[in-house]
């Protein structure tokens, strides 16, 4: 069954500058309402978006276990530069139309990594 999901990022300020600022996606009603948990290898990691039908996926928010110490890079494919990523903040990425899937590269093993699908 499809879950209604509400992304947003919020953004406080403090000190010098102050203020709020919160960006929303827009609602997704056929969301999968997922998070799945992975073990990174070291190297490339094919990430699967879980696409069903009746699903569909416009967002992954991606948070790496508290602590870690390994490199982590966001790739479309192996063979991508990429983007290198926190190693412990979430990222939030929106997709204009959900890839089947996309590689995370880990500079060592990585336990425990989630994926929040929405």
């Amino acid at each position: 069954m499809a879950v209604n999901a509400a992304r947003t990022i919020t953004i406080n300020f403090t000190g010098d500058v102050i203020g709020d600022k919160i960006f929303a996606a827009a609602q997704n009603a056929l969301s999968p309402g997922a998070i799945t948990v992975h073990e990174l290898a070291i190297g490339a990691n094919t990430i699967v978006v879980p696409l069903a039908t009746g699903f569909t996926v416009k967002g992954a928010t991606i948070i790496p276990p508290a602590g870690n110490t390994q490199s982590l890079i966001l790739k479309g494919v192996t063979g991508d530069t990429g983007v290198t990523l926190s190693k412990t903040d979430p990222t939030s990425i929106a997709f204009e139309a959900a890839p089947v899937n996309f590689v995370l590269t880990a500079g060592g093993v990585i336990s425990g990594l989630r994926i929040v699908w929405t």
